[in-house]
Formats: C-alpha cells, sequence, structure tokens
C-alpha cells in the first residue's frame, strides 16, 4: 500500500533547469538567476534557476549595488551565493544561459555532448527563442525544452552582429555602467519569460 501513498508526488515530472553563468558569480548570472525566477514564479514548481561562475569563489554573496538592483526590479536577491562551474553542474541544466560567448565556450568545454546545443547566451537566447516551437504545449518543462530546440536550429544565421549577444562585466564599472548591464540582462530575461508564458 505504501508504494501508492502519493501517487501525484511519483507522477510529478522533474523540473527544467536552467543555469545562468557568468565569470565571478557576482554580477550578471545572480541577476539573471534573480529576474528569470521573478517572472517565472507562478511555474517555480516546473523551472528551476540557478547560476555559477566560471572563476568562482564558492560562498560569497552577490554583489550588493547588483542585489539593490535586482531587489529595485521587484525580485529577492537574498540567499544567492556563489559558485564554482562544474562539468556536474553542466550536465543537470537543461539550458545554459552565459552572460558573454566566454561562458557558452566553458559549459561546452566541460560537457561537450550535453551542453552542445543548450548552451547559449544568455542574448543569444532571448533572439533566437520564438513563442511559437512550443505552440499547443501546455506543459512548462516541455514548453521550455520546446524553445531550446528550436533555438537551438535557428543558431548561425547570417548578417547577426554576434559582439551584442554579450553583457560586459560590470565589476569596478561605474553605477551607471552597471545599471546598463542590469537592463540588458531584463530585457533579456522578460523576452524568454514571455515566450514561456505565451500559451
Amino acid at each position: 500500500m505504501s508504494d501508492f501513498a502519493s501517487p501525484s508526488a511519483a507522477m510529478r515530472p522533474a523540473p527544467f533547469r536552467v543555469l545562468t553563468v557568468c565569470t565571478a558569480n557576482l554580477y550578471r548570472s545572480p541577476v539573471a538567476e534573480c529576474l528569470l525566477r521573478q517572472r517565472l514564479t507562478a511555474l517555480r514548481e516546473a523551472v528551476h534557476v540557478s547560476s555559477a561562475g566560471t572563476e568562482a569563489v564558492p560562498g560569497t554573496p552577490m554583489a550588493a549595488t547588483a542585489a539593490s538592483m535586482v531587489a529595485e526590479r521587484g525580485a529577492d536577491p537574498s540567499g544567492t551565493v556563489t559558485r564554482r562551474l562544474s562539468a556536474g553542474l553542466v550536465e543537470a541544466a537543461d539550458l545554459l544561459l552565459g552572460a558573454a560567448r566566454e561562458h557558452r565556450e566553458a559549459a561546452v568545454r566541460l560537457s561537450p555532448v550535453r551542453a552542445l546545443s543548450r548552451a547559449f547566451s544568455l542574448r543569444e537566447f532571448a533572439r533566437l527563442v520564438r513563442a511559437e516551437d512550443a505552440a499547443g504545449v501546455t506543459d512548462p518543462a516541455a514548453r521550455f525544452a520546446a524553445l531550446v530546440a528550436g533555438a537551438a536550429a535557428r543558431r548561425g544565421a547570417a548578417g547577426v552582429d554576434v559582439a551584442d549577444d554579450d553583457v560586459a562585466d560590470p565589476l569596478g564599472a561605474s553605477p551607471a555602467e552597471t545599471r546598463e548591464c542590469v537592463t540588458r540582462i531584463e530585457e533579456s530575461v522578460e523576452r524568454i519569460a514571455a515566450a514561456l508564458r505565451a500559451h
């Protein structure tokens, strides 16, 4: 009898895992993590968002400037601490969003088979994502998977300025430059969230 005690828990699908990545995991990737989680609050059971850094010192809180700008936008930065990117984190992710192309490439080096079709820069994915790729799909994890597959198939189009796919590191930058960085991340997060919610 105990094997059938909670069928709903047993049947619940695994969450879709999004990993945002930058260098130190202090500014760009935790900002993307917090904003994406906030935009997808209604889907928190189905979509899990976390972050890491290619050169992060584990256990450091996100930068205070970035945390305050995240809070201004209604997201909760509390409890966000740094992690070092690893092959295990890459392999556990269903979608990896790097702050810049170098972070996408770092993920592919760690796990080429797993990351090749699932790793993008944040702005690259936002540029490529199309809600119609998940038309008719209502399950959030399945929708996200369809959006990733569509974006991967669309990658490599000619005539695109890929330099705009990078978000510059605001470490040591002025408050105005940091705000511009956060705005660029927020624009991309909103496009991704809108595509996921479009049904």
